[in-house]
């Protein structure tokens, strides 16, 4: 299977890529598969493609032009694409003797077994995927400034309550989605079967700074979210304070016209 796979090479070129919100694999149930949870699909000669459910794709030993067409054969599958896919570069390199490093996108195996790629797959993944919402988070970081610094000279800018709003949906939608969908900081359930492998994806977790990136990115998270909602508490503040004072005038007019009829009539 393994000389199948990569045709004697002990050198694989691999790129991940983070190409929309998810993958259609139910489409691909008939198709012939190496392995599965995550999908491992032969692609171009002698290589393969590991699916992720969430989005991301990570091809080995494909040369551009089976690139080329193996994602272009992969474009019906996806589902809200993105226009620019983040994109991650990596080599792997047979090495028995040094096994299980990896430094500067150089990743040595003991073999190319397909568990191994299969790991090697979902850090890759992970690490696209945090890319992309690194990138969308500091947009909407940059959008939020600008409300916080202006909560120093006013609180009553009702026209923030809709924009703010939207922002809040978008840190929600991509804690949902890092959390519940990608699950970054969770073990692949292969480890279970395969714990020999735990050193390789403890050694690439770290390479790739998956924790690190995921609490960072989950600071950055909750510092908009607390912004926002702080914001939008002051202006439901103030919305209620000027209902009070609505109710207030009533009374006081309400008062004044008695009294007016009490003296009229008098």
């Amino acid at each position: 299977m393994q000389k199948q796979l990569f045709a004697g090479k002990d050198i694989v070129k691999v790129r991940a890529l983070f190409l929309g919100e998810r993958l259609d694999l139910k489409a691909l149930e008939t198709t012939e598969t190496l392995a599965k949870q995550p999908l491992v699909v032969a692609a171009g000669e002698c290589g393969c493609a590991v699916l992720f459910k969430y989005g991301a794709v990570v091809l080995f030993g494909l040369g551009p032009v089976e690139e080329a067409s193996f994602l272009t054969y992969l474009k019906p599958l996806v589902i809200e694409p993105f226009d620019s896919p983040e994109t991650e570069d990596a080599t792997l390199k047979l090495d028995p003797a040094g096994a299980w490093q990896a430094e500067n996108g150089l990743v040595r195996l003991q073999d190319f077994s397909i568990e191994s790629v299969q790991i090697v797959a979902d850090v890759l993944a992970k690490s696209v995927v945090l890319a992309q919402y690194e990138k969308g988070t500091a947009g909407v970081f940059d959008q939020i400034e600008p409300f916080a610094e202006g909560l120093q000279r006013t609180t009553k800018n009702e026209r923030w309550g809709k924009e703010l709003l939207r922002q809040l949906g978008t840190t929600l939608t991509i804690r949902h989605k890092i959390v519940g969908r990608v699950e970054i900081i969770d073990k692949p359930e292969l480890l279970w079967d395969a714990p020999m492998l735990e050193r390789l994806y403890l050694r690439l977790e770290n390479e790739y700074e998956i924790r690190e990136r995921h609490q960072t990115l989950e600071r950055k998270l909750y510092l908009i979210s607390s912004t926002a909602e702080t914001v939008l508490d002051l202006l439901q503040h103030n919305s209620t304070l000027r209902v009070e004072w609505y109710v207030v005038i009533l009374i006081v007019v309400e008062i004044l016209l008695s009294f007016y009829s009490i003296v009229f009539h008098t």
